[in-house]
């Protein structure tokens, strides 16, 4: 859903040109970091919560036992958020969980480190990000202060234990480190543009 937002965009709405640089870091992996990255639970356009909502026959299977009722997975908060496409967003539920990375847990993460959303996905033979919040798509990556899709400093994300990012022995651009998120929300089209843009900036 979060594709919706940037696929009509021109290139430099989109995309800060902080992602137009090569850095020498990697993405983690799910057996070093253990989505760590899913501790304090995310922010949900209320009509990426709705979807959820609707499908939650297909994704409660894929919940722990104790997590599959929906009227437990989102805590109740709303905040307004200009980026959403409907404005606002919801927060899904966090839950105690001492076997994780700062000792609390998303109601969507399974003991496996997989999300119940992207399991139900696969299981329904749909592509792997269907009931993804955008939030959890976008991850490490970030919107700045236009909207644009923008990688924070990465020192502090390369120093932090639970980072998704790990520190490689050379330079790679980021549009490779990144391709499958900008992929999905730039589209085919838009990620030819970029990478094209970036190897024009590297000449």
């Amino acid at each position: 859903m979060g594709a919706v937002c940037y696929n009509w965009l021109p290139m430099e709405k989109r995309i800060n040109p902080r992602l137009l640089h090569s850095e020498p870091m990697r993405r983690c992996q799910l057996g070093e970091c253990h989505a760590a990255c899913c501790l304090h639970g995310v922010w949900i356009d209320r009509m990426e919560a709705q979807d959820i909502m609707d499908n939650a026959e297909r994704i409660a299977p894929h919940l722990e036992a104790e997590n599959r009722d929906p009227a437990d997975w989102f805590d109740g908060r709303e905040e307004p958020d200009d980026h959403a496409i409907t404005g606002v967003t919801v927060h899904s539920t966090v839950l105690p969980d001492p076997d994780h990375y700062g000792g609390t847990a998303c109601i969507f993460l399974r003991r496996d480190h997989l999300c119940a959303l992207q399991v139900a996905a696969n299981a329904a033979s749909l592509p792997p990000w269907r009931f993804k919040p955008f939030y959890c798509i976008l991850h490490p990556l970030d919107l700045d202060e236009e909207g644009r899709i923008t990688l924070d400093e990465t020192g502090l994300l390369l120093d932090e234990p639970g980072s998704c990012l790990r520190r490689a022995e050379r330079p790679i651009p980021l549009v490779e480190t990144f391709e499958p998120e900008l992929r999905y929300l730039l589209g085919e089209q838009g990620y030819r543009r970029l990478v094209e843009e970036n190897g024009k900036q590297e000449a």
